[in-house]
């Protein structure tokens, strides 16, 4: 299945609430709006999106709901720059060991996207380091070391209940001394909104940083789409602690809120790094701006 037919297929609930709203083939500025904050893009966003529209196509008065549809791809797409080089990161940074920190609240998949990092970054060839600094739930240790078996990968853990920045640190160490090329830390789920929590994150990342100075490379959240509006207070959120450096969005197969991805670039000014578009390992895929417009209307 090729980039674009995936997109597409996880694409299906977001493109329908947005077609449904284009019932006559000649289209206004209010009918563009209205679908799109029913994708989630957010009320101004849609607004500024519409807007775009109208002025491609104000030498066309009687231009077509498919007209409009072609020019407001364009614009979607322009949203994100050169995001489709953004996950090249990951593979590309000469630094060794590179290291990534991977936050974001409860229950949005942070450690089975960096499992499925980790996979992408094996299959390469690449030595690969985690560490399991979600020490507030025992199964989140078990779940990254279980991970770690099933996918040959190291994996540095402490003790139920022990302190994420001495896990951390021993991380860090052991990459520098074993040769690792990726180290990925993973970290507690932590609601954006508690001060205590965000600032144990801040220790987290300045822990790092001392143990191998320009570290954390970069520090990506982990949102999911679902959510839609929430994801973007979110990002805003943890990118003022923490100065986030990329955002992966997650679960775009099951939802009809994919819009949120182009609010939080638009809003944020975060590069979307990865969007998880199923299940499997393989549907981590890094975005494409282009496949993601053309998916939001192709039928």
């Amino acid at each position: 299945m090729s980039l674009f037919d995936r997109f597409k297929r996880s694409l299906a609930k977001t493109r329908a609430a947005i077609v449904a709203r284009f019932v006559s083939p000649q289209w206004s500025a209010e009918e563009m709006e209205r679908a799109l904050i029913a994708a989630d893009f957010g009320p101004r966003l849609a607004s500024e999106l519409a807007a775009g529209v109208r002025r491609r196509l104000e030498l066309n008065p009687r231009a077509t709901a498919e007209e409009a549809i072609a020019a407001a791809k364009i614009e979607i797409e322009s949203i994100f720059g050169a995001d489709g080089a953004a996950a090249s990161v990951l593979f590309d940074a000469p630094a060794s060991p590179w290291v990534l920190l991977m936050v974001g609240v409860n229950g949005t998949g942070k450690t089975t996207t960096i499992a499925k990092l980790a996979k992408r970054l094996r299959d390469r060839g690449d030595k690969v380091l985690l560490a399991a600094g979600d020490t507030f739930r025992a199964a989140a240790i078990d779940q990254l070391k279980s991970w770690g078996q099933r996918l040959n990968v190291d994996v540095v853990s402490g003790n139920y209940g022990a302190d994420p920045g001495s896990v951390a640190h021993d991380a860090v160490k052991r990459a520098q001394a074993g040769g690792y090329r990726r180290l990925m830390v993973d970290t507690a789920g932590r609601q954006h909104t508690k001060s205590n929590l965000m600032q144990e994150l801040q220790k987290v990342r300045r822990v790092i940083s001392k143990a191998h100075p320009g570290a954390p490379h970069e520090t990506w959240l982990v949102v999911d789409a679902p959510t839609g509006g929430n994801a973007l207070v979110q990002a805003r959120e943890f990118h003022s602690a923490l100065a986030l450096t990329g955002v992966i969005v997650t679960k775009l197969d099951g939802t009809a809120k994919g819009g949120v991805v182009a609010g939080i670039r638009k809003e944020i000014g975060l590069p979307i790094r990865f969007v998880g578009l199923g299940e499997a390992a393989e549907d981590l895929e890094p975005f494409d701006p282009k496949a993601f417009a053309e998916a939001l209307w192709n039928s």
